[in-house]
């Protein structure tokens, strides 16, 4: 007979197994590829990160987020995290790791979609001041209020008085966040006109990343250059004391992500936090009790 303590031993292996499993998952990102596109990228990134070595530091950047989260609810912290960038940059990859493993209710994405017509005729800002943080939140933007100076402003959904109104009016509504008590950070994923080109092609040829290719995407390229010079202009006017811009080398996904985590938690003087030590109630038995029995088309069936 089995000891209980190898019993143990052997349910905690398997739940860090499953952990792994759900990392492995995640990075499974050329699932179908063309054999000569993932040829070709593979190519060009010959110096990535071996799959052990990204998931160990992931997996340490977790944890240290994990104390973060605690540090935010424990002290009453409210954090906004802009992320911006260009279009496959690896904004979407950062925020999946950095809420992996994090309660939902403390840290929480905002991705809005297009504002309906009545949004197009309040205060620019007005749709995303809902979605701030109270005390004890982080609230993470997968885009944001700079839509403003990028898309809206090179696909002409903005005016240029418009445009020149945001410039104006943006950083003295980050400074009012900042003197709220809000912490702002701001994140611009950086990658190469070819880096682009080739995730791009890669989400053509696999059935898993179609959807996230959109005609505005495809438009993207075809106006690099217009995205450029409003990149540009958007650093130029918007980096401020108070909330500056943190560029991210995304050419490399597993680094970007590792380093991205790695800044966001040295802006926070984070530490551990008192916890209560939690104890397992004993169940209670009623010997009068009997379990129903539940009818079985009341069950998923078990097709593996």
């Amino acid at each position: 007979m089995a000891h209980s303590d190898d019993l143990g031993q052997d349910w905690l292996a398997d739940e860090l197994a499953d952990a792994l499993d759900e990392d492995l998952e995640m990075e499974l990102e050329d699932a179908i590829l063309s054999r000569e596109i993932a040829r070709i990228y593979k190519e060009r990134h010959p110096d990535a990160l071996d799959r052990k070595t990204y998931l160990t530091s992931l997996i340490h950047l977790q944890a240290e987020l994990i104390r973060l989260q605690d540090w935010v609810q424990h002290t009453g912290e409210k954090v906004v995290v802009l992320f911006e960038g260009r279009d496959s940059a690896g904004k979407g990859g950062v925020i999946k790791r950095i809420t992996q493993r994090l309660n939902p209710r403390v840290a929480r994405v905002v991705a809005l979609p297009a504002p309906s017509d009545r949004e197009k005729t309040q205060w620019y800002f007005q749709r995303y001041v809902p979605h701030l943080p109270a005390a004890g939140e982080i609230v993470l933007f997968d885009r944001s209020w700079y839509n403003r100076a990028g898309v809206e402003r090179v696909m002409g959904f903005a005016s240029e008085p418009q445009v020149e109104e945001f410039f104006r009016s943006v950083p003295e509504f980050e400074r009012m966040l900042v003197r709220s008590g809000i912490r702002v950070i701001k994140y611009w994923f950086s990658i190469t006109d070819e880096e682009q080109q080739m995730r791009f092609l890669v989400r053509i040829h696999d059935p898993f990343k179609q959807w996230k290719l959109s005609p505005m995407d495809l438009q993207s390229r075809v106006r690099w250059e217009q995205y450029t010079k409003a990149k540009e202009e958007m650093f130029a006017r918007t980096n401020i004391a108070e909330a500056p811009w943190y560029i991210v080398e995304g050419n490399d996904k597993k680094r970007a992500r590792l380093n991205c985590i790695s800044h966001l938690l040295s802006m926070f003087p984070y530490e551990d936090v008192p916890h209560e030590e939690v104890h397992l109630p004993e169940r209670v038995f009623n010997p009068d009790y009997e379990r129903a029995t539940l009818p079985p088309e009341l069950y998923v069936p078990q097709k593996y």
